[in-house]
């Protein structure tokens, strides 16, 4: 039974200092339901500087949409000409796309706060007031300097022609980008499944 609770508090514990995200806004066509076993294709488009992080997080989105996500780039890179992505869109219809998720790191907020440290007790005993000038010393403040990722996700249907789901979600220091796109990815396609948008799954 102690071996049980040790280890439940171990993995609360690793839980509680993962990467979190959490949806901030979102916005869904109300006409419109994806089935997704009824999907043909769908074109993951992860909008990153890093070329690593772009396709570490488009095979991710693939992965969820069980095997009908196609990673985008397969059909274009950063040096793709602004002609050839004009015509990419023809190009999906063609192949028999039914739509198109994007997902880019719209913002980085960075937040500089200063936590103040031990401060002593200006009366009562020496004694006391020494112990706790002596606490303050070696226990200074310090700043603190969190950042606030800011991650949008766009769903478009190319049957439809527009846009039919849309969400931003945040995440405050992440462990890394990697991660955080990873989270970001779950925890927006369990929205999805949870408001009735995806289904089939």
């Amino acid at each position: 039974m102690k071996k049980s609770i040790c280890l439940l508090a171990i993995l609360m514990t690793l839980y509680s200092c993962g990467t979190s995200a959490r949806i901030e806004k979102r916005w869904r066509d109300p006409e419109v339901t994806v089935d997704v076993s009824l999907l043909n294709k769908v074109l993951v488009v992860a909008l990153l500087n890093n070329e690593a992080n772009r396709r570490t997080t488009e095979d991710k989105l693939a992965q969820l949409l069980r095997g009908k996500g196609v990673q985008s780039y397969n059909y274009f890179t950063r040096k793709t000409t602004k002609e050839e992505q004009e015509g990419l869109k023809e190009k999906l219809k063609e192949e028999g796309f039914d739509g198109v998720v994007i997902m880019r790191l719209a913002d980085v907020d960075k937040d500089v706060q200063y936590v103040p440290g031990h401060y002593p007790i200006y009366y009562g005993r020496f004694w006391g007031y020494y112990m706790n000038a002596w606490t303050a010393w070696n226990d200074p403040g310090y700043y603190k300097t969190t950042k606030k990722y800011t991650v949008e996700t766009n769903v478009y249907s190319l049957k439809r022609n527009k846009l039919i789901w849309s969400g931003i979600t945040t995440s405050v220091d992440p462990s890394n980008l990697d991660k955080l796109m990873d989270v970001v990815a779950m925890t927006v396609y369990k929205e999805m499944q949870r408001e009735g948008f995806l289904i089939g799954i």
